[in-house]
């Protein structure tokens, strides 16, 4: 009995097909993009919602132009969020029919979790990094004495990069569970060694929080240990998906046999 999907096709069938699937994710980015477009000033009042709450009621531009720009880039990560369903849907069916049933059934509940764990990350940026980072930097406005007043005016290109560098790391790293049990899967890595090097995981979460996010300590902290927890998390898991595959190795080398 045959696992893999339909029979061999030639190069060019696939390249089709490709074009195909290529055609779907630039048209779903299109649409996105133009509904993003015309929304683009809600979204960014959403974005600088964090900022208000912080006490900063003024964004300035710094260029005639700089205002269009905005929201050209809001439109942008916004398309690219919206339509990452469709992309990954369309990368899935293109894929999928060079997979056996096995390997389908082992990729899919990843590719589910994916958006999942990206908009957690995210949200957690959202709701608890990106305000206790603006608190911490808008804390140094004041007087600094000699009747000299230090004032925060945030540009609106550099404030929407600074929410867009939140949202980013913390939705990419919270795919870390995702990445593991992948190469645990493909065999790249094994449990035992990714057991035994939490050590360099745990310096590794500090040193990608470092990278990642302002130089204030919270805001590395909130990174840091989210990434730690997700580390062991996907050691637990790896180690529940050893338990269920060892049964069906089991009865597919005793199949093979008979």
């Amino acid at each position: 009995m045959r696992d893999i999907d339909d029979t061999q096709q030639p190069l060019l069938e696939h390249l089709i097909e490709l074009r195909r699937r290529l055609l779907y994710c630039v048209a779903a980015l299109l649409v996105t993009f133009f509904a993003s477009f015309y929304f683009s000033k809600e979204i960014y009042g959403f974005l600088v919602h964090p900022l208000a709450a912080a006490g900063q009621n003024k964004i300035i531009f710094t260029q005639i132009f700089g205002a269009f720009f905005v929201q050209l880039k809001v439109a942008f990560f916004a398309a690219m969020m919206l339509s990452f369903p469709v992309i990954a849907t369309q990368l899935w069916q293109f894929v999928a029919p060079g997979l056996y049933r096995q390997e389908k059934k082992a990729l899919l509940p990843f590719l589910l979790a994916t958006p999942v764990l990206f908009i957690a990350g995210a949200s957690l940026a959202y709701f608890i990094a990106i305000p206790t980072a603006l608190h911490f930097l808008l804390g140094y406005q004041g007087d600094l004495g000699g009747g000299v007043h230090q004032e925060a005016l945030p540009e609106a290109e550099k404030y929407l990069d600074f929410v867009m560098q939140f949202l980013f790391a913390f939705g990419i790293t919270f795919l870390l569970p995702v990445l593991l049990m992948l190469l645990e899967r493909s065999g790249i890595v094994t449990y035992e060694q990714l057991k035994s090097a939490w050590r360099y995981a745990v310096v590794a979460a500090f040193a990608i929080a470092a990278v990642l996010t302002p130089p204030d300590v919270g805001s590395q902290l909130l990174l840091a240990f989210p990434l730690i927890g997700l580390y062991f998390l996907s050691l637990v898991g790896i180690w529940f998906t050893r338990r269920r595959r060892r049964p069906a190795d089991t009865e597919n080398e005793t199949a093979e046999a008979a």
